[in-house]
């Protein structure tokens, strides 16, 4: 999908929200465990009752790996769903990959190709070589973790590298990439007072923001510091709608939370 696709959406529908698709069989209804795919039913519920108020989805290759080869059916599953009957929303797969160049393609190849997603998070440490393999996929977009919402991130991103910090020279050195264009980036909701600072090195790049609602982000802040005149956000929430009822009513639940958030952004796009 390319970027101008994304933004229509955006203004289209007046929502930045990304819906993760964190599918546990521990914690969906009891009564999708006797289904043949508990997975696919329980992601083609919520995608159903939350499409028309959010842009994006974005399923957590782990999710799907822990349960091995039915795992990976079940996401395959959920991907030809959604290009078959949502090709408007933009998806990203949560994969956090990032290797020598010649793994990197083949990762590449896995999720754009096989799998058909829009995007796919990136490790950066191993640095060009292992990211420019990803942006060599025309209409893919590259999404490099940054600044993340965890508090491990203090660890090792926020440390000083000479004048600068890690995660700053992370977003300084990615612009330089073959394709660059095609980079997005993760930065934590709860990290919302970096974003200023962020946006003077990235400025018109779009923003995957976790962290609202569970982990404690604030949306508000996110709009303040980090949106930009196309919006320029992708805001993630997971379990805050996925697991908002474990009853038969699970779908309906999570669209009124999705209903909620979209609202919100509204609000917060009319103040562009």
């Amino acid at each position: 999908m390319e970027t101008a696709q994304l933004i229509s959406e955006i203004k289209r529908k007046k929502s930045f929200l990304c819906v993760g698709l964190d599918t546990d069989m521990d914690k969906i209804p009891a009564h999708l465990l006797k289904e043949e795919d508990p997975i696919f039913e329980f992601n083609k519920a919520i995608i159903d009752a939350t499409q028309a108020h959010c842009v994006a989805y974005k399923p957590n290759i782990a999710f799907y790996e822990a349960y091995g080869i039915p795992g990976w059916k079940s996401l395959q599953r959920t991907m030809d769903y959604l290009n078959t009957n949502y090709p408007e929303q933009f998806t990203i797969a949560d994969a956090k990959r990032g290797d020598i160049g010649n793994t990197s393609t083949r990762y590449a190849k896995a999720f754009f190709e096989t799998l058909h997603f829009d995007s796919i998070t990136i490790a950066p440490y191993m640095g060009r070589d292992s990211v420019e393999p990803f942006l060599a996929f025309e209409d893919k977009h590259t999404i490099l973790l940054a600044l993340t919402s965890n508090p491990g991130a203090f660890d090792l991103q926020t440390k000083s590298v000479g004048n600068s910090q890690l995660y700053k020279e992370v977003l300084k050195v990615s612009t330089n990439y073959k394709n660059a264009e095609r980079l997005m980036y993760v930065v934590g909701a709860t990290k919302a007072e970096y974003l200023a600072e962020i946006r003077t090195i990235v400025p018109n790049s779009f923003l995957l923001v976790p962290g609202i609602g569970a982990q404690g982000g604030s949306l508000e802040e996110v709009c303040r510091f980090g949106m930009t005149k196309d919006v320029g956000l992708l805001v993630n929430s997971s379990r805050g709608i996925l697991y908002a009822s474990n009853e038969r009513d699970f779908a309906s639940v999570a669209k009124q939370k999705a209903i909620e958030l979209q609202l919100q952004m509204k609000e917060q796009m009319e103040k562009l």
